[in-house]
């Protein structure tokens, strides 16, 4: 019994060591965290052969004194300078890397850093794209978001079909005098950006580019939403920084024979513009357009939306039957319109494949 009690004993506090060298462990590890604004910098366009140095803002925020034991880089066209002495608690540091590019096109190069008390890397991440010439955007930047200048603040994805992934870009230039790290906020999750280069000098240039996942739309249709562009990381939202997104998810059509489309259902307007004229001193306005179904199959309206405030439509029927025609009614509000900037237009969405989105704009004048 004595024998037994021992060997209870020695396992009781074999376990304890093991769990209390566990935490220590764990501590330890836990102790040496690195932090940094951005794990990744886009260096944008890089001329070949001439090498390029992107600078890592990072802190020591773990407890306690820290020293970087090794620094590798994914590939030899990249090397990397670092502290070799400690490192002090909440003390910033720099990790400069430079890339000497050796091929031509887009890179992404991986920088792990080794620091004492942790058993994994924390990693960096550099990026962009290798040119033989360095090329500027040649429009305009006309329209001032924040402090920043663009070429545009409203963006449409257009025929976009079930599983497209496109993409658009806006320009960007630094118009203050600071180093300028944009960043795009209030982005929805069918939504990413990318800004390259991370960083713009003052007079700068840079390059937005928006990427539309349309596996994540709901609804066919129009999708509206406003993303804003900030100075850098933390900036506020506000009107002035305003960007526009729409994006149009066309219904799904298999491939249809011949004699399917033969035999579908065929949608006839009476215009694609709706000219209503002048106020002339009412507060509202409407007209009518003319839908027919000239098919062979029942016509549907599966949505009909509009792309701006300020214009209501009254529709007797989404569903058409083949040779039979509706009035749908459409309403300009006068003071709802007054703030808008766009063309005033609606959206509908048939079933009609040669005719899947169709566009009415609506002119009117004060």
């Amino acid at each position: 019994m004595a024998i037994h009690i021992n060997i209870i004993r020695r396992y009781k506090k074999t376990v304890l060591a093991v769990v209390v060298m566990a935490m220590m462990g764990t501590n330890v590890s836990l102790a040496q965290r690195i932090t940094t604004k951005s794990q990744t910098i886009d260096l944008g366009q890089v001329v070949y052969r001439k090498p390029v140095t992107a600078r890592f803002e990072l802190v020591n925020e773990g407890a306690g004194n820290m020293t970087i034991k090794s620094v590798e880089t994914s590939c030899g066209c990249t090397e990397a300078n670092y502290p070799k002495g400690p490192i002090t608690e909440n003390k910033p540091f720099i990790v400069s890397v430079t890339y000497d590019a050796k091929m031509m096109g887009h890179f992404e190069k991986y920088i792990d850093i080794y620091t004492s008390g942790a058993s994994l890397p924390y990693t960096l991440t550099l990026k962009g794209v290798v040119v033989e010439e360095v090329k500027g955007f040649e429009g305009n930047y006309k329209i001032m978001l924040g402090k920043l200048k663009a070429d545009r603040n409203e963006i449409l994805f257009d025929d976009v079909n079930r599983g497209d992934i496109p993409t658009v870009e806006i320009h960007i230039a630094n118009n203050t005098g600071d180093v300028a790290t944009p960043v795009i906020m209030h982005l929805p999750d069918y939504l990413t950006a990318d800004v390259s280069p991370s960083s713009i000098a003052p007079g700068g240039t840079g390059v937005v580019t928006l990427t539309l996942d349309s596996r994540k739309l709901t609804e066919d249709g129009l999708t509206q939403t406003s993303i804003y562009l900030g100075q850098k990381p933390g900036d506020k939202i506000s009107p002035e920084k305003e960007i526009r997104v729409e994006a149009i998810l066309l219904p799904p059509f298999r491939r249809m024979s011949e004699r399917q489309l033969a035999y579908a259902p065929k949608l006839k307007l009476s215009d694609t513009e709706l000219d209503l004229g002048s106020f002339e001193g009412k507060k509202k306005k409407k007209g009518y357009i003319q839908i027919e179904n000239v098919g062979r199959q029942e016509l549907v309206i599966s949505s009909l939306q509009m792309f701006t405030p300020g214009l209501t439509v009254e529709l007797p029927s989404t569903k058409i039957p083949p040779g039979e025609s509706v009035r749908m009614k459409v309403t300009a509000d006068k003071k709802e319109l007054r703030n808008v900037r766009q063309q005033p237009k609606l959206l509908m969405i048939t079933n009609d494949p040669n005719n899947p989105k169709v566009i009415v704009t609506v002119e009117v004048r004060e």
